[in-house]
């Protein structure tokens, strides 16, 4: 199944509901089958969840749609806390979720530094959270806790996703995807990595509710179940 949103450069799925964002850097919700504009404000990266909808603008600031800080990535998927990666793939940073749920207005929030330089990161409700730094994908169990990384070997990513029931997906830097198995409350960081099939190759993806979305290289967004 195939949602037109031409030109489609990213996405972000959580609880049922679904945004994306074109080449033009203007974001979009998905309202049944159609694509509706979220705002003019020319957004780089958007993402929704337990923690609302947050947004990432061109010049970095950060919307719920917060300042505070400068992302170049944010990611709203985890236990109400948000994550995001500061411009040039530089420290990452978390918004716990007592801050995140109660904001509402304009302002500066206390963002966490997790003193760890990052190329993407994202969180589940489930299993905590993933990152990719420039030579590995880590993994962290504890939300808004900068202990606890594990180096996951295999496959060098350029992003990783992770749903809000704990399912973790990968894209590798030649755009295939691959599914990480094995993930256990014993074994958080899961065992080996399994490929997904798609017949074109793939720049961005992201998970929720037994639905696989991905923003093929040629801007296509293709929805997977089963």
């Amino acid at each position: 199944f195939v949602c037109i949103l031409h030109n489609a450069q990213q996405i972000d799925a959580g609880l049922g509901n679904v945004v994306a964002r074109d080449n033009v850097n203007i974001a979009y919700s998905l309202i049944g089958e159609h694509w509706q504009t979220l705002s003019m404000i020319r957004f780089k990266h958007v993402s929704v969840g337990p923690a609302g909808l947050w947004g990432c603008d061109t010049t970095n600031r950060v919307y719920k749609f917060v300042a505070g800080v400068s992302l170049q990535q944010v990611d709203a998927g985890g236990n109400d806390h948000v994550v995001g990666v500061q411009p040039n793939n530089q420290n990452a940073y978390c918004l716990r979720g007592c801050n995140a749920l109660t904001y509402s207005g304009k302002g500066s929030l206390s963002w966490s530094s997790l003193a760890k330089k990052m190329r993407y990161y994202s969180c589940g409700t489930k299993f905590g959270c993933w990152g990719v730094d420039r030579s590995y994908r880590k993994v962290n169990p504890e939300n808004c806790d900068t202990s606890s990384w594990t180096q996951v070997t295999g496959l060098y990513m350029k992003m990783v996703e992770v749903g809000t029931d704990g399912s973790v997906f990968g894209v590798t830097k030649d755009g295939k995807i691959f599914q990480r198995d094995g993930i256990t409350n014993q074994q958080q960081e899961g065992t080996h990595w399994v490929p997904v099939p798609m017949s074109m190759t793939v720049r961005h993806v992201s998970y929720d509710l037994g639905t696989l979305w991905a923003v093929t290289n040629s801007g296509l967004v293709m929805k997977c179940t089963g």
